[in-house]
């Protein structure tokens, strides 16, 4: 398949003008190949996993998160300063699409009954139909990740508005009490942050929040050409 036929596909899902200007998304290595036969699909181009799509035979990296920087000591430079594999991130602008980063989250959960109330950038919030307990709902996210972790300042009992935001989300607690919300659902909560918060904030891991995306890249690639996962896995060890 065309590498550009594939882009294109995620691009009409996330268009790419709107991610953050600060953000890499889009080609972050380029070959002069243009038919794909075999993508690997990650959250984080890691040299692990550059090294996991080579030992596999593919030839395109897709992730989420894009590479910053790029080492010329990689072994994706194998062949001098050319790159032997295209990589090409989806990152920002996933984050905001319908049907992105944050609304995967959210139907994972397969919460019974709620209505979608705001869409606001990265945030997504709704209603659910009757109150939840805090610590009912805690255990709801667990579902998603073991590692959960939240703050409570004021003993909240019950919340009903519950604001999302998949990655590292917690500059939004203001955002989320602008908007009405109760309580935010993201990962990489911060100590001052958590001391300062009046509402609930829920803190399931970046990773975990984030990489429920990757089946939804391979639907939005479709059959035309075969698609393996990367073997990941948060860096860090619960214990």
């Amino acid at each position: 398949m065309n590498k550009y036929e594939i882009i294109n596909k995620i691009e009409k899902f996330a268009p790419i003008e709107n991610a953050e200007l600060w953000d890499c998304c889009g080609f972050i290595a380029e070959t002069e190949k243009q038919e794909i036969s075999k993508i690997m699909l990650c959250l984080t181009p890691t040299e692990d996993i550059i090294t996991q799509a080579i030992s596999n035979n593919c030839d395109m990296i897709i992730s989420h998160h894009p590479m910053f920087c790029v080492n010329l000591n990689s072994k994706l430079f194998a062949n001098g300063y050319k790159p032997v594999l295209d990589i090409y991130s989806a990152h920002t602008n996933m984050d905001k699409a319908q049907g992105g980063t944050t609304d995967t989250l959210i139907s994972f959960l397969d919460l019974d009954e709620y209505k979608r109330n705001i869409e606001h950038d990265f945030l997504r919030m709704i209603e659910v139909k009757s109150p939840m307990l805090v610590e009912d709902f805690a255990n709801l996210l667990k579902k998603v990740s073991p590692r959960l972790r939240y703050v409570n300042n004021k003993k909240v009992k019950e919340i009903s508005r519950i604001m999302f935001c998949a990655g590292s989300g917690a500059d939004f607690i203001d955002d989320t009490k602008m908007l009405g919300g109760d309580c935010l659902v993201t990962g990489d909560l911060k100590l001052h942050s958590a001391l300062d918060s009046d509402i609930v904030v829920f803190d399931i891991g970046h990773f975990e929040s984030e990489i429920l995306i990757l089946p939804v890249f391979k639907n939005i690639i479709g059959n035309d050409v075969e698609i393996i996962f990367a073997q990941e896995k948060s860096p860090f060890i619960q214990v």
